[in-house]
């Protein structure tokens, strides 16, 4: 994936941001998944394939999901790059995503959720695993799993694959349902 700093997305977008919630300037579109429909939320950048930055991606019914603000523009075609990502990922023909996204959060946020990205498709880690690859004390779990339940990118940056240290489903912002639909997809559950 392609990391684009808050900073830089503001500038290639010409508009003042503050956060996928209240952006000026940003770009949406819905899109059809086996999830439900998907709310993504982009602002422009000549660095991103298709010249949109993913700011969110939001899934019904998710904690804290993005809503459609006043000023935002419908654009479905920014995304074209991006729901073709998506749909080759739903069809089982893309285990990566090479998506440009503009990043927000704080430090820490940003570390947990890098720390994410780096979890391969079709496998499964532990909330204590992803505090151990960012220096979090062993207390610092609960931190992590705070960080991990502010990513804006569901699916894309895959907090999915994050479970419980006795293999449970733990936490996820769209619902237990969906991140066990998502893990089936990829293969990661035992049967």
């Amino acid at each position: 994936m392609t990391t684009i700093t808050a900073a830089e997305a503001t500038r290639t977008a010409a508009a003042d941001r503050t956060g996928a919630s209240g952006a000026t300037g940003a770009v949406y579109t819905t899109v059809d998944s086996p999830v439900g429909e998907l709310l993504l939320v982009g602002v422009a950048s000549a660095d991103a394939t298709g010249g949109t930055a993913l700011v969110s991606l939001s899934l019904p019914e998710q904690k804290g999901a993005a809503t459609v603000q006043d000023g935002w523009r419908r654009a479905p075609a920014a995304f074209a790059e991006i729901h073709r990502q998506l749909t080759a990922y739903f069809e089982g023909r893309l285990t990566r995503f090479t998506i440009a996204y503009a990043d927000e959060g704080t430090d820490f946020q940003r570390r947990v959720w890098r720390a994410l990205e780096t979890i391969p498709y079709g496998t499964t880690c532990t909330y204590g695993d992803i505090a151990r690859q960012v220096g979090a004390s062993r207390a610092g779990v609960r931190a992590v799993g705070t960080a991990i339940g502010r990513n804006p990118l569901l699916v894309v940056r895959p907090c999915h694959r994050v479970i419980g240290a006795d293999g449970a489903l733990r936490g996820y912002a769209a619902g237990l349902e969906r991140k066990e639909l998502l893990l089936g997809l990829e293969g990661a559950l035992a049967s």
